[in-house]
C-alpha cells in the first residue's frame, strides 16, 4: 500500500510551484487587473476568457464553469491525475524530495500509473537518442541528412532510432525497474510469443510531447524495404496518449504561438523540423489523424482568440491535401482566429521546399495569402461546369450550404458575396438570400435558437469583477444569490475581504456567525472559514489559510464558491480599513435589524398571550439591539 505524502512536503510543493507558471503551460494568460491573470478556460468551451488565476493566492477560478482550486487541483483536473500523482509531478518540477508516512517509500510500487508511464517514455527517448549514434542507425542518420537535418537538428528535436532486434528497449526498461504490464500499457512494448517485445524496431523515432512538455508517445518512420509495416507507425491509444489530443511540436512552439498569436499547421514530423529550423517556430503537426476539435481547443487556449490571431494550414497540393483542407474548413467556425491555407509551388511540403529552395522559401510559404474559406469554396465550385446555367446552379447549391454554416451573420454575408463572384452570378443579393435561407432551415431543423449576432458561449457579464446574476448554487436552500440585493452584495464583499485581505477584517469578522449571512451559500462559506480557524489564520500564511478553508468545504459546490470569492476583484476602487469597516458594519447592522423585526413580529403575533416576564425580556432585548444599531450608524466600525 502506498504511503501517505507528508503534509509539510505537500505544503512545500504547493508553495514552490507558482500557479501561473503551471497554468501557462496549457493556455495563454493575460493581465486581468487586480493582480489577476485571465485566459480561455481549458475545462469548457468559451469565446471570451472567464478563467482567472491569482498568483498571489495560488488559486484559479472559472466564472463560466465554476471550476476552481489551487495548483494541485488544476493539474489533477487537466491531466486526470490522482492527488499523489500530481504532488509527485510538481515535486519533481520543483526538485523537492517527498517523504511518505505509513511505511517506507518504494518508487517502483508507489508512484502513480501516469507518472510511471511518462517516466518510461522519457527513458525510452533517451535510449533511442543514444541508439541513433550506433553503426546500425547509419540508415537513419542518412535519412535525416538527405532531408537537410544535421546532428544538431536531430538533437534539438530529440530524434532517435529503435534497434531492429526484438526486445532491446524492453530489456533496457525492465532493467530500469519497469514491469511488463507497464511496458504493454505504455505502448512501448507489445505481446510476443514468449513475452513482451519492442513495438518499434528498426525505425527513426520522434518523441511526441504534450503541452506540458512530457513525452507521451512516439512517431516511427520506416527506413528499410523489408519492413512490412506502415510508412509511419505511432504509439497506440494509451492512458497518456490520445492521438486526437496531441500535436507534434506543441511543446516547442507554444510560447511563440502565444506570443505571435499565430500557428502553422503542417502534415508531418520532418515538416515541423524544417519550419522551426527555417525560423517558423510556431509550426505543429497532428499525429496520424486529421486536424479536429480537440486540436482546435489546444490552439484556441494558446491563441486567446484575439482579433489578430492567425492559423495557417500547409496541406499538400494533391487530392488528399485538398480533402484535408476541406475537413479543416468544416471546423473553421470553431476558431475565432482567421484561417488561411498555404500550398507551395509544385505541391512541395515544407521539408522538400526547404531542401530545394532554402529557409527563405519556407518563411515566405507561410505568410497568410489565401483564406481557408476561399480555397474550400473554389475547390467545390471547381468541380462544376460554370459555363452552363445548370452547372452554376449546382455549384451554388453545394457551396451555399457550406457558407450557411458560418455562425457570424456579418461574416456569412461577406463570404456569400464572394461566393457569387466565384460562381459567376451577378446578382449578389440572390446568393446572400439563398445562403441566409439555408442557414434558417438548418437552425429550425436543429433547434438552434442561439445568438444570431456572432458572439457565442461567452462568460457571464462582469460588473465590478462579480457576475451580475449568479445561478443558484445546488445543494442550498433559501433564495438564490442576487447581486442586485444590497444585502447579498455586501455579504459577498465581506467574504472576499475575509478570504483575500483577512488583516482588514480580523478579528472583528471572526465574531460573526453564519446566521448573519442571509444567502445560504454565503453562510456556508462563512462556516468553512470558521472551521478553518477563522480569518485570523490568514494573517500568518494566506495560502495555507485558503487551502484550509477549501478543505473545510462540505462539497464541490461550496469549494467552487470559495475559490470564486478568493480570486474575484472587489467592487470598490480603494480597498482599505475604511472600506472593510463599511462592509462589516452593513452586514452586522442588517443582522441586528432582522433580529429586532423578528422579536417585534413574535410579540405582535402572540399579542396578549405573552407572559409578563417574557414580554419584559423581549422588550429589553429590542431596546439593547436598537441602542446597538444606533451606535453602529453613528460610529461605524468603532462600535463593533
Amino acid at each position: 500500500m502506498a504511503g501517505r505524502i507528508n503534509d509539510d512536503d505537500v505544503k512545500a510543493v504547493r508553495d514552490a510551484v507558482p500557479i501561473d507558471s503551471v497554468v501557462s503551460e496549457y493556455l495563454q494568460l493575460r493581465n486581468a487587473g487586480g493582480g489577476n491573470l485571465k485566459g480561455l478556460c481549458p475545462f469548457h468551451d468559451e469565446k471570451s476568457p472567464s478563467f482567472q488565476v491569482s498568483p498571489g493566492k495560488g488559486l484559479f477560478h472559472c466564472f463560466g464553469c465554476q471550476e476552481g482550486g489551487d495548483t494541485i487541483a488544476f493539474v489533477m483536473k487537466i491531466d486526470h491525475l490522482s492527488f499523489s500523482e500530481t504532488v509527485e509531478r510538481l515535486a519533481a518540477k520543483a526538485g523537492i524530495t517527498l517523504r511518505y508516512e505509513e511505511g517506507g517509500y518504494n518508487p517502483s510500487h508507489q508512484r502513480g500509473e501516469r507518472i510511471r508511464l511518462i517516466e518510461a517514455h522519457q527513458a525510452a527517448a533517451e535510449f533511442y537518442v543514444r541508439a541513433l549514434e550506433s553503426p546500425e542507425a547509419e540508415i537513419g542518420r542518412t535519412f535525416l541528412a538527405e532531408r537537410g537535418f544535421d546532428q544538431d537538428a536531430a538533437a534539438h528535436f530529440r530524434v532517435g532510432y529503435s534497434p531492429a532486434g526484438w526486445d532491446h528497449l524492453t530489456r533496457y526498461l525492465r532493467g530500469k525497474g519497469f514491469s511488463d504490464k507497464e511496458l504493454i500499457t505504455s505502448g512501448l512494448s507489445q505481446d510476443g510469443r514468449r513475452g513482451p517485445i519492442d513495438r518499434f524496431r528498426g525505425r527513426l523515432m520522434w518523441p511526441i510531447s504534450d503541452t506540458a512538455g512530457e513525452i507521451v508517445g512516439f512517431g516511427a518512420r520506416k527506413l528499410r524495404d523489408d519492413d512490412n509495416g506502415p510508412k509511419y507507425l505511432n504509439t497506440p491509444e494509451t492512458p497518456v496518449y490520445k492521438k486526437s489530443q496531441v500535436l507534434y511540436g506543441i511543446d516547442l512552439a507554444k510560447k511563440d504561438i502565444a506570443k505571435a498569436s499565430r500557428a502553422v499547421v503542417v502534415e508531418g514530423y520532418t515538416d515541423v523540423m524544417a519550419c522551426h529550423l527555417a525560423g517558423v517556430t510556431t509550426a505543429i503537426a497532428t499525429c496520424g489523424t486529421a486536424f479536429g476539435n480537440d486540436h482546435i481547443k489546444i490552439l484556441r487556449r494558446l491563441l486567446m482568440d484575439n482579433g489578430s490571431a492567425r492559423v495557417i494550414f500547409t496541406f499538400d497540393g494533391d487530392s488528399a491535401g485538398q480533402k484535408a483542407a476541406l475537413r479543416a474548413f468544416e471546423d473553421d467556425q470553431k476558431f475565432a482566429a482567421e484561417t488561411y491555407i498555404a500550398i507551395a509551388p509544385d505541391g512541395m511540403d515544407p521539408c522538400d521546399l526547404r531542401l530545394a529552395k532554402g529557409d527563405d522559401s519556407v518563411r515566405d510559404l507561410v505568410e497568410p495569402r489565401t483564406p481557408l474559406f476561399e480555397f474550400a469554396l473554389r475547390q467545390i465550385v471547381g468541380r462544376y461546369d460554370l459555363e452552363t446555367p445548370a452547372g452554376r446552379a449546382a455549384a451554388l447549391d453545394e457551396a451555399a450550404a457550406v457558407v450557411a454554416k458560418i455562425k457570424t451573420s456579418s461574416v456569412q454575408r461577406e463570404v456569400a458575396v464572394q461566393l457569387a463572384g466565384f460562381v459567376g452570378i451577378l446578382d449578389q443579393e440572390f446568393v446572400v438570400h439563398r445562403v441566409a435561407q439555408l442557414a434558417r432551415w438548418a437552425r429550425d431543423k436543429g433547434g438552434d435558437h442561439g445568438d444570431r449576432g456572432g458572439r457565442r458561449g461567452g462568460a457571464p457579464g462582469l460588473r465590478g469583477g462579480a457576475p451580475q446574476q449568479p445561478a443558484p448554487a445546488p445543494g442550498f436552500s433559501g433564495p438564490a444569490l442576487n447581486l442586485r440585493s444590497p444585502a447579498h452584495r455586501t455579504e459577498r464583499e465581506l467574504l472576499k475581504l475575509a478570504l483575500q485581505k483577512p488583516a482588514l477584517v480580523s478579528p472583528a469578522f471572526d465574531a460573526y456567525g453564519p446566521d448573519e449571512f442571509t444567502a445560504p451559500p454565503y453562510a456556508a462559506v462563512r462556516q468553512c472559514i470558521e472551521e478553518a480557524g477563522g480569518a485570523e489564520q490568514g494573517l500568518a500564511d494566506n495560502r495555507e489559510y485558503l487551502v484550509a478553508v477549501m478543505d473545510a468545504a462540505p462539497d464541490n459546490t461550496v469549494r467552487s464558491l470559495v475559490t470564486e470569492l478568493a480570486v474575484e476583484v472587489f467592487i470598490g476602487k480603494t480597498i482599505d480599513e475604511t472600506y472593510a469597516g463599511m462592509q462589516l458594519v452593513h452586514v452586522r447592522l442588517r443582522a441586528v435589524d432582522r433580529r429586532i423585526n423578528d422579536v417585534q413580529g413574535s410579540l405582535a403575533r402572540l399579542g396578549s398571550h405573552v407572559a409578563p416576564q417574557d414580554l419584559a425580556a423581549a422588550q429589553n432585548e429590542v431596546w439593547v439591539l436598537q441602542q446597538y444599531a444606533q451606535s453602529l450608524r453613528a460610529h461605524g466600525a468603532a462600535a463593533l
